[in-house]
């Protein structure tokens, strides 16, 4: 739509000029101007900012100049209406909208794409969020939804997530992850296909609703796939069992919607002296009072409560636990982002 504005605007402007070279070649012609005096005539005329006459007109040359008045100001009026129309029908402030959603998709680097804003989607960019993510929603029903959620600055692309160009406008190739959450295993499936042939280095974690699409997913490209239902039956389950324990983790990581009590945490992401040293030596407890609870070495074991002893090597991961006081130190005392 607004390429048939500036069309349309376009070809006012080249009218103008057209008129604003007849208006010079006929003052030289007709009052016999110099080349700056017919212009200025015809700007001015064109224009009607009511200067005076560079000479006095002839009545051939106020014929013309009437030509002008009535030309300049009937090219104006009609360039102004479209402008208004268009303004008052809120085209213009939408385009420069997406142009301005357009610049932050071409600038965001090393982000997820989140396919789907419903239930789960909002979920994963709450979380996001909190931990200063950067993301992008990939949502085909942008219009129909509050943009806002209660989640500020989200960026949207308007589009159907399983058609390629929509996923290259979500900047897939410069994502590190993407995060499948349509209702659709069918869509999901697509989906994840589309996007591990596009970007094979992409972490992939999609939705599913039926046990037997979880196997197709994982063998279409998914690393993880998560069924919404089955997650929420066992944790109903278990808040009977161990209503407690439940309690404690959901309070740690699913309501830790303002504050981070538990994250991960990289070797590689460590001061380099402390590569070849052990847990001791990191001395993390004493300086932080953070605890770490895990351990991913680099064979992709996990450890609960790894022992003191063991050595920092590159390739692990620590799931530390803390306090949201105690997390910002240990991020600042040992330069961690």
């Amino acid at each position: 739509m607004l390429k048939i504005i500036h069309f349309k605007i376009t070809i006012v402007f080249f009218i103008l000029l057209i008129f604003l070279g007849l208006g010079t070649l006929g003052y030289i012609l007709i009052e016999d101007f110099t080349f700056v005096d017919a212009l200025y005539m015809s700007v001015i005329t064109l224009s009607t900012v009511g200067f005076g006459e560079v000479n006095q007109l002839s009545e051939a040359g106020r014929l013309f100049t009437i030509f002008l008045i009535l030309s300049g100001v009937g090219l104006i009026a009609y360039a102004a209406s479209i402008f208004a129309e268009e303004l008052v029908s809120g085209k213009i402030v939408n385009y420069y909208k997406k142009r301005n959603v357009e610049n932050k998709v071409k600038k965001i680097d090393e982000h997820v794409i989140i396919c789907g804003f419903g239930r789960n989607g909002r979920q994963a960019a709450r979380k996001l969020k909190t931990y200063n993510k950067p993301f992008i929603v990939v949502e085909h029903q942008v219009k129909e939804l509050d943009p806002t959620h209660g989640i500020k600055d989200v960026i949207f692309v308007n589009g159907d997530a399983t058609n390629d160009d929509v996923l290259e406008r979500a900047q897939i190739r410069k994502a590190t992850a993407l995060i499948s959450a349509l209702p659709s295993d069918a869509d999901n499936l697509f989906i994840v296909l589309t996007a591990r042939q596009i970007n094979p280095k992409l972490k992939i974690i999609s939705r599913a609703s039926n046990r037997t699409s979880m196997r197709k997913l994982k063998i279409a490209g998914a690393d993880n796939v998560i069924m919404p239902d089955k997650i929420g039956g066992e944790h109903m389950a278990s808040l009977i069992v161990t209503p407690d324990l439940i309690e404690f983790l959901d309070k740690i990581s699913v309501d830790s919607s303002r504050h981070i009590n538990m994250i991960e945490v990289s070797v590689e992401d460590l001061p380099k002296e402390f590569l070849g040293k052990n847990i001791r030596q990191l001395n993390l407890r004493s300086n932080t009072g953070c605890t770490i609870i895990g351990l991913k070495d680099n064979n992709g074991d996990y450890q609960i409560n790894p022992e003191y002893y063991t050595v920092l090597e590159p390739g692990m991961h620590f799931i530390v636990l803390g306090r949201p006081e105690q997390i910002n130190k240990l991020n600042q005392l040992y330069s961690l982002q």
